[in-house]
């Protein structure tokens, strides 16, 4: 008895102390009032193969953890800022280079006008920065610009922010890992045929880290992180006084401005837009911070928008320094290889050939991947949000033993995998379906904001109101643009994809609301009890220990009780037959002879008969089917037993007032 109490041995007879007896101690623990909580050896695998899979997956992504253990994994400041701004912090890595691809194509001259364009780009940072400094703190249950919507403008334009940020996300592993790899064959070009494997190895390595759970991702992804911006940081400084105090570099000079001026201005003004767009993905990845508020540790909103900030001024500084770099340097994509990337003709330039220049190649790839880990974050969680939610198949609100959103974790990855075996690892050809979306969503989250402002009106109202439509302003017009721009060079597949999406999270949520409607029971008064007759029907293929215990349970249920037993062989019936009647006298036995062969179809006629001849006044009565279940011993044999079942019940699943009744029979019954 759970619970229980005895005297204890050896006591006086006038001794009423007790000792508690609670046999359940190595797997519950009481908390009182009737109620366990299971340890962790209750849900330990009790078979040989089930203790075999446990012990690979706790090799490879630990042992689990309960749930009282979030807390503990929680991140501070400096572990969110590598894990959540690794995406935003990277780009600054390939942003100029798109920058660069757009403005060679009006010559050197108009190569003159990359810092410009970086700056303004890092203006249009700060903008976004700042207004979804205003999500964390109204919203620190995350969800970012989803949840924004869908409190402040409606389901639909919601599930348009969503659908736009995951597409973002998965976009974000994959143009991430492509650059990384880019970097690497930058150095070591004899690699660049296998820059698929490499990509597609790397996010397998970043989704068992994620698997792992957000504390050690935190601690893996952390140190490549820092080391990138202080190398990158090293550099800029390197290089700038090289530029500005020593007078080195190749810069475009005021000539060659006049050129773009006075000949092909109105191409240049073309290039400039084009060249924008291209760079305005150095701000994929800011919205995360805002979309993981409740991974930080207490508090929340604060850490987390104090770690937007701070990643705001990382990005900017690194983005305008290295164009600056590369603008000054003279960096060319048509005289070195198509292979070397310009930041790493930056770093050459900077720290010529030597150990410094492969180290920062190394730490650059490194964030590249790890920069996936923003969304391997964001993306799980958006999915758990959406299926909390109803839009997204509930799963995806289910934790894995480490606390993390394993079936988001894996989609995800397998989504990305299979862009970079698609395009062949090329991050250019990767770019033009990337930022669409997050410009989209930016617009979208910063106009939820005006409305939740106008609603609230809390201390500071006016104000924030100010930023956020300011924001809306700025990033609608810049979604306009890149997605004019950008238009035939894929974006239209964005844009396609997005309503696809939302149709198909409408879908769910209705066949979510169906199934409730469906299943919803009233709640005032009580719940009767059975009224209706019921009968039991056991299919059986002999006689056998599996059906003698069926039988048993059918015994238990109803005096109203048969067996049917399909064949094609009469004389086989007939001696089955003789036996039944020995053995069991008080079950009857139905021969349904079977000359096509066929063993589900009589079994189910046999059933629409027995309805039909029931009084057409009266309620037919409840059909329980019971399906005896031999339970093999090993894993390997068990597609030899109980297929015929299988079938019979995927046949009867849904008919009408009938229920399937499993009786395994287990060695030792």
């Amino acid at each position: 008895m759970i619970g229980g109490r005895r005297p204890l041995q050896g006591r006086k007879p006038g001794d009423r102390r007790v000792r508690l007896e609670r046999p359940h101690a190595p797997y519950f623990r009481y908390t009182g009032r009737g109620q366990l909580t299971a340890r962790e050896a209750a849900s330990a695998p009790t078979t040989p193969a089930g203790r075999m899979w446990a012990s690979i997956r706790g090799f490879f992504v630990g042992r689990p953890l309960a749930s009282e253990d979030e807390l503990g994994e929680r991140l501070a400041k400096k572990k969110a800022l590598a894990i959540f701004s690794s995406d935003a912090i990277s780009s600054s890595a390939y942003a100029t280079e798109e920058i660069l691809r757009v403005l060679i194509l009006g010559g050197a001259a108009a190569m003159a006008f990359g810092l410009e364009i970086s700056i303004a780009i890092a203006v249009l940072l700060i903008a976004v920065a700042v207004s979804y400094r205003q999500i964390c703190i109204a919203y620190p249950g995350g969800g970012g610009s989803y949840s924004v919507s869908r409190r402040n403008i409606g389901r639909t334009v919601s599930l348009v922010a969503a659908s736009a940020l995951l597409i973002d996300y998965v976009m974000t592993v994959a143009v991430s890992t492509s650059s990384a790899v880019e970097q690497i064959t930058s150095a070591f070009p004899i690699l660049f045929d296998e820059r698929v494997l490499i990509g597609v190895v790397a996010i397998g390595l970043i989704t068992l880290g994620n698997l792992r759970g957000l504390r050690e991702a935190g601690n893996i992804f952390a140190v490549p992180t820092y080391l990138f911006i202080g190398s990158a940081m090293l550099m800029i400084a390197v290089g700038t006084f090289r530029i500005v105090v020593l007078g080195e570099g190749a810069s475009y000079g005021p000539e060659l401005r006049d050129q773009v001026t006075g000949t092909i201005q109105p191409l240049t003004a073309i290039l400039i837009l084009r060249a924008f767009a291209a760079g305005a993905v150095a701000l994929t990845g800011t919205e995360a911070i805002a979309t993981g508020v409740p991974a930080f540790k207490p508090p929340e909103a604060k850490n987390a928008a104090t770690t937007l900030a701070v990643m705001a001024l990382l990005l900017g500084i690194l983005f305008i320094g290295l164009t600056f770099l590369a603008v000054n340097f003279g960096i060319s994509l048509i005289e070195v290889p198509v292979k070397q990337t310009v930041i790493s003709q930056v770093a050459h330039e900077v720290y010529g050939d030597g150990v410094p220049f492969y180290l920062f190649q190394a730490f650059t790839a490194l964030l590249l991947f790890l920069a996936a880990n923003t969304s391997f974050n964001a993306f799980p969680r958006l999915l758990a949000i959406l299926a909390a939610d109803d839009y997204m198949p509930r799963q995806f609100a289910l934790r894995g033993d480490r606390l993390a959103y394993s079936y988001g974790i894996l989609v995800l990855s397998s989504l990305a995998a299979g862009l970079i075996v698609i395009f062949h690892g090329e991050t250019h050809l990767l770019i033009p379906l990337y930022a669409v979306g997050v410009f989209i969503d930016f617009t979208i989250s910063q106009t939820g904001m005006i409305r939740h402002w106008l609603r609230e009106r809390s201390p500071g109202w006016r104000r924030r109101l100010s930023i956020n439509a300011f924001g809306a302003a700025l990033t609608a017009t810049v979604a306009v643009i890149v997605t004019s721009v950008k238009f035939f060079d894929g974006a239209w597949l964005v844009l396609v994809l997005i309503p696809v999406l939302v149709g198909l999270m409408s879908f769910i949520h209705r066949q979510y609301d169906l199934q409730a409607a469906e299943l919803r029971v009233r709640e005032e008064g009580l719940l009767p009890g059975p009224h209706r007759e019921q009968r039991v029907i056991i299919p059986v293929n002999g006689i056998n220990r599996a059906v003698v215990q069926a039988v048993n349970f059918g015994r238990a249920m109803t005096r109203d009780l048969r067996a049917v037993y399909v064949t094609d062989d009469l004389d086989e019936a007939d001696a089955l037959r003789a036996r039944w009647e020995r053995q069991l006298p008080d079950v009857p036995l139905v021969v349904v002879e079977s000359p096509y062969r066929a063993m589900i179809s009589p079994v189910v006629a046999y059933l629409d008969i027995l309805d039909q001849a029931w009084p057409p006044d009266k309620e037919a009565p409840l059909t329980i089917v019971v399906l005896p279940e031999y339970v093999a011993r090993h894993w390997w044999d068990r597609l030899l037993y109980n297929q015929t079942s299988k079938r019979l019940k995927s046949a009867l699943v849904g008919r009408e007032h009938t229920v399937i009744a499993d009786v395994p029979y287990r060695r030792g019954h």
